[in-house]
């Protein structure tokens, strides 16, 4: 008998043994045991109500920001892709999302309608589910400075109502409990000229891609800033720029454009990866004290 015998019926996509490589933007990483995409949030609900809960569930999001491990995930692996899960509206100065839009898409339709301080979702590689998990942010903002409230399912598939200070935000961290799988969004801006609004996100996408190498397999920032620190400084005086590290496959490294970004430039794999961050954290650490804490979230199970 295997997991899949054991799942509850959906209306959405569930596949057994799916590897999660393509879903990641390292393009790494082992299978998942069962991924269930869900039409919508009623067959989330649906899902979950009815699921074993001794089956471990995982959500994935859009991928941008994790080291799925070369041995796979057990149990459910959810991702929230689609129609259904992507929607952005606007109404007045406020903003509502869908787990699953893209970051970039909040910040170009609050420009469209006149909304002004989401203009640094542009400059985030992630969509908005994983953005309330890790309060995500760039340039100086964060996702707390917006944000209203959010719903989600927690793992019994019930609803849960967060508003901004359930969230107890503080700098990449949410005191929210980790099992809640978010579902949408509210946020609210300032009145700006859409012309306005669209030149700041103009400016930030120029730096982002002169700055950070987004056309490459990569995580986003590997490791969040230490106070009185920035990470990238601290990886590029270790000697760590374009450094190339392997372990099991081609090797990888970080980045010559931004070193607090690593890269998988071919054939790498997940052992490549989250060994070069903890080989970095352990000689930044001997060499200035100072302890790096990964910003990337890793998940599965290494091979043995």
């Amino acid at each position: 008998m295997t997991l899949q015998h054991d799942l509850p019926p959906v209306r959405g996509k569930l596949l057994p043994n799916e590897p999660l490589a393509p879903y990641t933007w390292f393009r790494v990483g082992g299978a998942a045991e069962a991924l269930f995409i869900p039409a919508d949030a009623d067959d989330l609900s649906d899902f979950l109500k009815a699921l074993n809960p001794a089956v471990p569930v995982t959500v994935l999001g859009v991928g941008s920001n994790v080291i799925v491990r070369d041995g796979g995930v057990k149990g459910v692996v959810i991702r929230l892709a689609g129609r259904a899960w992507g929607q952005v509206t606007t109404d007045g100065l406020t903003i509502t999302a869908g787990a699953g839009a893209l970051d970039a898409m909040v910040a170009r339709a609050a420009a469209k309608a006149g909304i002004a301080g989401l203009e640094f979702y542009a400059g985030i590689p992630g969509a908005v589910g994983g953005a309330l998990t890790m309060n995500a942010g760039c340039y100086g903002a964060e996702t707390k400075d917006v944000l209203v409230s959010a719903w989600g399912l927690n793992r019994q598939g019930q609803r849960v109502d967060y508003a901004l200070a359930d969230f107890g935000y503080t700098y990449r961290h949410s005191q929210a409990p980790i099992d809640i799988i978010w579902v949408e969004a509210t946020y609210r801006g300032t009145a700006d000229a859409p012309d306005a609004v669209a030149a700041r996100i103009a400016e930030i996408t120029s730096r982002r891609e002169t700055t950070q190498p987004i056309r490459e397999k990569t995580g986003g920032s590997t490791f969040k800033n230490p106070p009185g620190h920035s990470s990238w400084k601290l990886v590029d005086e270790a000697g760590w720029r374009g450094r190339l590290h392997a372990v099991t496959g081609g090797g990888a490294k970080f980045s010559e454009l931004h070193s607090n970004f690593m890269i998988n430039p071919g054939e790498a794999t997940a052992a490549d990866i989250e060994s070069l961050g903890e080989a970095v954290r352990a000689d930044v650490l001997k060499k200035t004290g100072v302890q790096l804490d990964w910003e990337i979230k890793r998940i599965g199970r290494a091979l043995s």
